[in-house]
């Protein structure tokens, strides 16, 4: 049995270590976009759409960072759908008025504890009162650089996509749990970019999106994954690939990196992967589907393998080399850090994040344990999402 586990998890590594390599390239392989803001001439009308839920600590924030933008005032606004707070949200969104904020309320259009989705109907909502011919989303716990909405104004100018995934970075203080998301989420966003650029699978992040307001009317919109609770972000983004499959593109630059405060408890990050594991199996993209099996999979069989190893550290021979159940472990354990920081050396340097990764080696376990339990949770259990239980 021993044996028979350490084969499958060698066999499963070399597959991951030729997909981390695969993801490495193809991220060194995009072009940092550069534009002449001189030559520039912006035309584009931009729907900014920011759903908010008890957001008091965090809007003002995120509205003032874009309110400040370099883009031209009159070519875009700021819809923010204020979903049934029970803080002072929607007074501190009403302050802005003047600043061509407008504020919809969730609650006009849809009653507590209607729908699964609360997310989606906002964002759906807000598109349908935009006047732009962009429509981009991001969170109310995120604030962006000044030139943000003008970098990616220019690409989309220039290349005409009709989805743009852009990235986002978590800022971290010192403690662990704040300093792993930071790596875990920066270790996500190259593999996004890898992936979008070389059209692998659909990946992106909800808080930082741009697509055509033109291609959403086209797909409908959320029709048909409504229900789900969240999967705003990728699943409308396969919905978008499938109509137009050369229209999806990946804006590389740090002036359109979008800053989040990473969550402050191992319960509250639990909770979160929970939420973002429980649509694995409602992709209709199995490209992604294989690739979150292959990880889960093997992050199993490292959680299996030392326990086998307590029971019994038994002696053997594999591939003509002599090793236990636990020297095997450890090497493998070695192995995929290895394989992984040579994947995200060129990413931290793109986030400036290269400090971080001192301390990668020792995330490791924590990060093989959570992925192993939010995995099996995010399909079996249930979690929070803004104070609702969803199952």
């Amino acid at each position: 049995m021993h044996q028979a586990l350490l084969i499958i998890s060698v066999i499963l590594f070399g597959i991951y270590f030729s997909l981390i390599i695969y993801y490495r390239q193809s991220w060194v392989s995009i072009s940092d976009y550069k534009f002449s803001i001189s030559d520039f001439q912006p035309t584009t009308k931009i729907s900014v759409v920011i759903p908010a839920r008890n957001e008091a600590e965090n809007i003002k924030n995120c509205l003032d960072s874009i309110v400040n933008q370099s883009y031209p005032k009159h070519l875009f606004e700021i819809l923010v759908v204020d979903d049934h707070s029970t803080d002072n949200t929607a007074a501190i969104i009403t302050g802005y008025a003047s600043q061509n904020v407008k504020l919809i309320s969730l609650k006009d259009f849809v009653a507590p504890a209607a729908i699964n989705s609360y997310k989606k109907k906002a964002i759906e909502i807000a598109v349908q009162q935009s006047t732009g011919d962009l429509i981009v989303t991001t969170d109310a716990d995120c604030f962006v650089p000044q030139n943000w909405l003008q970098t990616f104004a220019a690409f989309y100018q220039e290349k005409k996509p009709e989805f743009i995934v852009m990235p986002v970075a978590i800022d971290c203080s010192f403690h662990f749990i704040e300093m792993f998301q930071a790596v875990d989420f920066m270790t996500l966003q190259g593999i996004t970019g890898a992936a979008v650029y070389k059209k692998m699978h659909s990946m992106c992040n909800g808080a930082n999106l741009a697509y055509s307001k033109k291609a959403f009317v086209q797909v409908n919109g959320f029709a048909g994954i409504d229900t789900i609770a969240s999967g705003d972000d990728m699943l409308l983004m396969y919905k978008i690939y499938k109509q137009y499959p050369d229209g999806i593109a990946y804006l590389k630059s740090k002036e359109v990196i979008v800053h989040t405060a990473p969550v402050k408890t191992i319960g509250e990050f639990f909770n979160q992967r929970i939420r973002w594991a429980s649509k694995a199996d409602k992709y209709d993209d199995k490209r992604i589907f294989a690739v979150l099996l292959l990880v889960y999979l093997f992050n199993c069989l490292l959680l299996v393998l030392p326990i086998f190893a307590l029971i019994n550290n038994i002696q053997y021979s594999i591939f003509n080399v002599q090793c236990s159940t636990f020297g095997a472990w450890l090497l493998l354990l070695l192995l995929k850090t290895i394989t992984e920081l040579i994947f995200l050396l060129p990413v931290a340097k793109f986030f400036n994040k290269q400090i971080l990764l001192w301390l990668f080696p020792l995330m490791q376990l924590f990060h093989i344990l959570y992925t192993v339990i939010a995995g099996w949770l995010g399909k079996f259990g249930s979690y929070k999402w803004k104070d609702r239980k969803v199952k």
